[in-house]
């Protein structure tokens, strides 16, 4: 008993604070699709899209408690894409600590640059050097294969799901990306409703 005492008194004295753990927020539970969209820039079919192409290599080997699901580790790095804002305020919203919070950013994004020759089409090899030729002869741009951005293109208010392809100036629209190569002829267009062609945000 007296050395439990004083392990106590020792560890006050220097300091040590007992590791309380948040109670995580269920954004999937509590909000409708339209407010996902709002807090997150993803619905909720578009959420779980995420989960089930990242969980291979977000999934944690062990399952220890406190562990964060790949369901909340999408959604942390999601409200941070979608705010720009502080680790801490995305850990306060979230229920999760600041640290947590820079570890799942760093880890989604390594998870989804990962898997970019999935959504986007790079020149083959033997088409790399002129690729990088047109760029330096375009702009003295060095060793640049494609440039890639993002457009709204308006369209007309659909029946179904209506508000959420409203953009930030409030006109209907499909967020489209875009590669072009140094001859200024686009290279990748994605079509469908997928991670390169979505809803406006």
């Amino acid at each position: 008993m007296a050395g439990v005492v004083h392990r106590h008194h020792h560890f006050a004295r220097r300091g040590y604070r007992r590791r309380v753990y948040a109670e995580h927020t269920k954004p999937l539970e509590q909000y409708t699709t339209e407010e996902l969209y709002a807090r997150f820039r993803f619905g909720k079919a578009d959420i779980e899209h995420l989960v089930n192409l990242l969980r291979p290599k977000l999934q944690h080997r062990t399952q220890r408690s406190h562990s964060l699901s790949v369901e909340d580790q999408i959604l942390i790095a999601l409200r941070f894409y979608a705010c720009g804002t502080f680790y801490q305020v995305v850990g306060d919203y979230m229920g999760v600590a600041k640290s947590a919070v820079c570890d799942v950013v760093k880890d989604v994004s390594i998870a989804l640059a990962s898997l970019v020759n999935e959504f986007e089409s790079f020149p083959k090899d033997n088409q790399i050097a002129q690729a990088k030729r047109s760029f330096f002869l375009l702009g003295n741009m060095p060793n640049t294969i494609g440039a890639i951005d993002c457009t709204h293109v308006h369209i007309q208010a659909p029946r179904d799901n209506e508000w959420e392809f409203v953009n930030r100036k409030g006109r209907h629209s499909i967020n489209v990306q875009l590669v072009c190569d140094g001859d200024l002829i686009i290279t990748n267009c994605p079509s469908g409703l997928g991670l390169s062609m979505m809803p406006a945000s």
